[in-house]
């Protein structure tokens, strides 16, 4: 279900859709893919940047740079991960451009020239708090159904929801919320654009719920660390993608323990009442 896309090309622009330009990052992982999507948006006369990415990639800093047209009037992040968020401080120094985040973002050492909430209006987006893969998570809807994405919808990859910051049931709360929206187009933090995106989507929460039921089958059989649910229910061997199995079982985990369906005690989970 999951697409992929070319090698793409570095330090230029191409266009994604009306009035909306995307810069892949040179930041390519097995947790980011190709890189980061950097979107520019033009809008009335205006030029926003959503997710300027990692700070560490200084031609693609400069991209950016080259790519604004009209009047740079704003950046819009996210969420808080420094693969989308670390150029913000230095592109609002070297362009004046203020930075706007979500209400909920974590960093109390930057100063955000504005903060964003759920159902509030910037640069003809709509945005829509998302929390799930962060508990600050923001996705801007545009009014003829292009949504940005950011990582809570990937189209190369699902997201990792990792516990604290990460909340399982929030996630797929806004999953359905998405779903109910029905954008025609996603433009996601990594990959490729989405398009047709609400089967996708639907799989995606289809998916969440079925290792959320293979889970539940594994604790029938015995109490079980995070770890060794882990192992049973995605069998990775890439350490990387292993690790990041642990945290989303942890996460359905708390999910389960808040509809108290599961317990834990001293670090084995087991079915509520057994």
């Amino acid at each position: 279900m999951f697409l992929e896309e070319p090698q793409p090309l570095r330090a230029q622009s191409t266009h994604v859709t009306e009035g909306v330009k995307r810069l892949v990052a040179n930041n390519p992982s097995k947790m980011t893919y190709h890189g980061t999507n950097t979107y520019i948006v033009e809008t009335s006369g205006k030029t926003f940047v959503v997710d300027p990415g990692p700070v560490e990639d200084s031609a693609h800093f400069e991209a950016i740079i080259a790519a604004l047209q009209g009047k740079p009037a704003g950046i819009l992040v996210t969420h808080h991960h420094s693969d989308h968020f670390g150029a913000a401080p230095a592109l609002r120094q070297r362009t004046g451009m203020p930075v706007f985040v979500s209400r909920a973002f974590p960093d109390d050492a930057f100063e955000p020239d504005g903060y964003l909430v759920d159902g509030q209006k910037i640069a003809g987006l709509t945005v829509l708090h998302t929390p799930g893969h962060a508990s600050d998570h923001l996705c801007f809807a545009t009014e003829d159904g292009v949504l940005f994405s950011g990582d809570h919808v990937m189209s190369w990859n699902s997201t990792i929801v990792s516990p604290p910051d990460g909340n399982m049931q929030d996630y797929c709360a806004q999953l359905r919320r998405l779903i109910e929206l029905d954008s025609r187009i996603y433009l996601p933090g990594h990959g490729p654009v989405l398009e047709d995106p609400r089967p996708y989507v639907e799989r995606l929460l289809s998916n969440r719920m079925r290792r959320e039921k293979e889970i539940l089958d594994h604790l029938t059989c015995t109490p079980a660390t995070v770890e060794t649910i882990a192992k049973a229910v995605y069998r990775k061997t890439d350490p990387h993608i292993a690790m990041a199995a642990e945290r989303n079982v942890a996460a359905h985990l708390e999910k389960l323990c808040s509809e108290s369906r599961v317990v834990e005690k001293a670090g084995l989970w087991r079915l509520a009442g057994h």
